[in-house]
């Protein structure tokens, strides 16, 4: 594995949104590594833009954009997994890109990444390609229903799943995705869902948070639980499989790892995010390294800090309420008193658009993890928005 000199580098990041306003705000923090960062992002004055970062205005995909970005750069990453593969695999030493194209390309296609973890024998769910509707009515006869249907590629926030509960329900799901690849994925019936950040550097090291607990609405993520309320059992079963996650994947930085805990205890690994990720924005206040600073020591191969979780915490989505749309600000949300409030500085709020997020952090160890989730209910409650003229 190529080994990058941690002296004063040029951090390229494709996509500049509020994962790169964080990666870029951490860059700054460590001036005696990283000297400037460039990032690609089709939006005009992105968030990471706003954060001090310059921007290539370009599509994710774009190839010339992103040669554009190589030239500009020491070193490159990513907060989406958008990136044109083929040209990123184009890019030479002494440019380093991490974690690297090769993961990039398994991890973009859901199938090919539930194969590549099936190979290296990591816990998941039954899967099987799906071709035609015929296909799909063998492969459903034999998982049984409900299962789930899943686009393999350009899918996030539970925008590319459908969900299968009868027979009737079959033609339905296969013509939702207008003849693009699809998969289909046995349910899996969890008690809950939880996720691992774990982080491997250029040098090999490897270090992971302890596991939280992610509760979803119209499958995106409203609040992050650590640490999770699991058994001491689960939560070392799903650090050692992060472990093995990250080591059979080439290359470096923070990886996301979502996974379910079912009825009988079992762990199985759901998807993997080559990326900081936004179950692990509670470790900015709860832990000695945020995941941010911890994916530039990764892929700059310094050593890695420490994960131990410093207070209990409970991270809540700040997403735009469904009948709003345009520019806007948010108010009402309580600062303060363990309360920690990040605006992710968008021009326009979308429907459950991700427009910033809060943390509730136990700072006296005084509450207990139900005493965190009732005070960031209560928070929750309280945030509105109003609209600029």
């Amino acid at each position: 594995m190529h080994k990058v000199s941690s002296l004063n580098k040029i951090l390229g990041i494709i996509g500049g949104g509020q994962l790169g306003m964080m990666l870029t705000e951490a860059a700054r923090q460590m001036p005696e590594h990283i000297s400037e960062v460039v990032v690609l992002d089709p939006s005009e004055n992105c968030p990471a833009a706003k954060a001090g970062a310059k921007q290539i205005i370009g599509n994710f995909a774009d190839k010339n954009a992103i040669v554009e970005l190589s030239l500009q750069s020491d070193v490159i990453t990513y907060e989406i997994e958008s990136g044109d593969t083929e040209t990123l695999l184009s890019i030479k030493e002494p440019i380093t890109i991490n974690p690297p194209p090769e993961t990039l390309r398994i991890i973009q296609d859901k199938y090919l990444q539930k194969k590549f973890l099936q190979e290296n024998k990591i816990p998941i769910a039954d899967f099987a390609p799906i071709t035609s509707i015929a296909d799909l009515e063998q492969k459903i006869s034999e998982f049984g229903y409900p299962s789930m249907l899943k686009l393999r590629r350009n899918a996030y926030d539970g925008r590319g799943n459908y969900k299968i509960d009868v027979p009737e329900q079959i033609t339905q799901g296969y013509s939702r995705f207008n003849g693009k690849s699809v998969y289909l994925e046995k349910h899996v019936q969890f008690l809950c869902e939880i996720s691992v950040i774990a982080a491997r550097s250029t040098n090999g090291e490897i270090a992971s948070y302890p596991p939280v607990e992610n509760i979803h609405d119209e499958n995106i993520l409203r609040m992050t639980i650590a640490p999770a309320r699991i058994s001491k059992n689960v939560a070392y079963e799903a650090e050692q499989i992060a472990n093995r996650v990250v080591k059979a994947f080439q290359g470096a930085g923070v990886f996301g790892i979502e996974m379910f805990v079912t009825k009988d205890d079992k762990v199985l690994v759901n998807e993997i995010a080559p990326r900081v990720h936004n179950s692990g924005h509670h470790t900015l206040q709860s832990s000695i390294t945020s995941q941010f600073e911890q994916h530039l020591r990764a892929i700059l191969g310094l050593k890695l800090g420490k994960t131990d979780l410093l207070h209990r915490a409970v991270m809540c989505n700040i997403l735009g309420p469904n009948d709003l749309k345009g520019r806007c600000k948010i108010v009402n949300v309580k600062h303060g008193d363990g309360v920690y409030v990040k605006w992710y500085q968008k021009d326009e709020i979308k429907p459950l658009r991700k427009m910033g997020h809060f943390t509730v952090v136990d700072i006296n160890d005084a509450l207990d993890i139900n005493n965190l989730i009732t005070k960031a209910d209560e928070i929750r409650r309280t945030i509105s928005f109003v609209m600029e003229s």
